[in-house]
């Protein structure tokens, strides 16, 4: 027998409830957990700069910040407000006029580079000229690179996209100018950052179709060159030897020093981490725990479930960009889809490296963890690149609904 309800609602209340549900649910104008996962990140990033930082002063190298425990947590926030303002002000262009501006910022960011290698212009910090001094904080050129990177390779696709079945002209134009970008960083040097801009031009040119048996060939010769630079420079062949046996004393002790102790701090840290501002080796244990090393002050004070919190957040960054460039692709905005997809291989790749790192998987290098390592280029440029990627998720939506660009 079949089984009836036994009230009766009102026929105006029923009838208006059931309009409500068959009403068609309204698209919104731009993508809500992507701003919101974006916001968490860099706020969880903010408190853990802070916790990473917070005995920093006590440090001769920073003597001069004596008592002023929060000088890094201010700063942090500042860098929040800067990236959400120029976030912000990026989601009101277009993405046509991104495109036609690419090779502009392309020769643009070049010349920034060049600028850095200049004796008096470049900030020279940890033996690394990387910076360019704005007073209010250092700017760094190869982060603007990352982004740039992304517009200008997927822009150059779309542009030589009968040819990518050739060398010649498929391939040797980008593979010159990212010739010029690896010159110019490799003379900082920031071997990490020309590695992330390789995978981004690679990835869009694969995205974009180019020969799959030249793109295993190149991609056997960028291994062999990144191999070579590696043996040809002693303080990178002595970093990579410590990484293949870091807790051989001498490495312990010298160069694989980072590494040994931020893999003591994911020991320590178990599953359930030690709590929040309980780390020990952020006590001028753990060298630059507030930026690259930031994922290892994670991972004591909040385990492994906070390390797999944190990734679980980056993998639906990634997602989502790679979502919303198939989306564009299906709607013949075919620059705007593989901008979408770059931006995703970019966060994906540098926060594998970052992880990597960390966890002793990759040898140690300097990249920082996209939103959350302390840094004003770094937050910015990662703020300015997902507003981009919410503007191509937003003109999806105009189209969609059948409207114009």
């Amino acid at each position: 027998m079949a089984f009836q309800i036994p009230f009766k609602f009102s026929g105006s209340a029923s009838d208006a409830a059931i309009a409500e549900r068959s009403r068609p649910s309204k698209m919104m104008d731009y993508d809500q957990p992507l701003v919101w996962v974006t916001v968490i990140l860099m706020l969880f990033g903010m408190v853990m700069v802070y916790s990473a930082s917070i005995a920093l002063p006590d440090s001769p190298k920073f003597a001069y910040l004596t008592g002023r425990h929060e000088y890094f947590l201010f700063r942090q926030m500042a860098f929040i407000a800067a990236a959400l303002l120029f976030g912000y002000i990026t989601f009101r262009i277009p993405i046509a006029s991104l495109q036609k501006l690419a090779p502009l910022m392309f020769v643009g960011t070049l010349v920034l580079l060049m600028l850095v290698l200049i004796p008096g212009v470049g900030v020279v910090v940890n033996g690394a000229r990387r910076w360019l001094s704005l007073k209010v904080f250092n700017l760094q050129p190869s982060e603007m690179m990352k982004i740039v990177a992304v517009l200008y390779a997927a822009d150059f696709t779309v542009r030589k996209q009968q040819y990518m079945h050739k060398l010649t002209k498929g391939f040797m134009p980008m593979a010159f100018a990212i010739g010029v970008v690896g010159m110019l960083l490799l003379l900082e040097p920031d071997l990490g950052a020309f590695g992330v801009i390789v995978c981004i031009a690679m990835g869009i040119l694969f995205l974009g179709g180019f020969n799959m048996i030249w793109f295993g060939g190149i991609g056997a010769i960028l291994v062999i060159i990144f191999t070579s630079i590696i043996a040809l420079s002693p303080f990178r062949r002595a970093r990579m030897f410590a990484y293949l046996d870091p807790w051989q004393e001498d490495n312990a002790l010298d160069k694989a020093y980072q590494l040994t102790h931020s893999l003591i701090a994911f020991g320590r840290g178990e599953i359930g981490g030690v709590g929040l501002g309980n780390s020990v080796e952020k006590l001028h244990y753990l060298p630059e725990a507030h930026t690259d090393f930031i994922m290892a002050v994670i991972g004591e004070e909040l385990g492994l479930v906070g390390v797999l919190v944190t990734l679980a957040l980056f993998y639906w960054i990634v997602k989502r960009a790679f979502d919303i460039g198939r989306q564009a692709i299906a709607l013949d905005q075919f620059f705007a889809g593989l901008a979408a997809k770059g931006i995703g291989i970019w966060i994906g790749v540098q926060t594998f490296i970052n992880m990597g790192v960390n966890l002793g998987l990759l040898p140690t290098k300097g990249l920082t963890l996209p939103l959350m390592s302390y840094g004003g280029s770094g937050v910015v440029i990662n703020c300015i690149g997902l507003a981009i990627l919410l503007r191509i998720d937003y003109e999806n939506r105009v189209l969609m609904r059948g409207g114009r660009l």
